[in-house]
């Protein structure tokens, strides 16, 4: 479910989390009970900077690792010609 910000005016700013079908234009405060209008945007620091997405990789590899099968092709690749080598197992 989205995490949406509201602001009241006498207290502040808290954070909410609705279904997107249910999600009210305006709630009551938790402290004053006075009306608190959403704002628009969400959570600031969210967004599609390069420390976002590298923010959201790191959390996301934590259950969703990447899988490499085998090293990339290119110049850094090396073949090793010790026969001791080609007794590994390959994946």
């Amino acid at each position: 479910m989205p995490l949406y910000e509201f602001r009241c005016s006498a207290c502040g700013s808290f954070e909410r989390t609705f279904p997107m079908s249910t999600m009210p234009p305006s709630l009551a405060c938790p402290d004053c009970a006075e009306p608190a209008v959403r704002r628009p945007g969400g959570s600031p620091g969210r967004g599609s900077s390069p420390v976002a997405r590298a923010v959201e990789a790191t959390h996301r590899s934590a259950h969703e690792p990447a899988v490499v099968r085998q090293p990339p092709p290119g110049p850094g690749h090396r073949v090793s010609r010790d026969p001791r080598h080609a007794q590994l197992p390959r994946p």
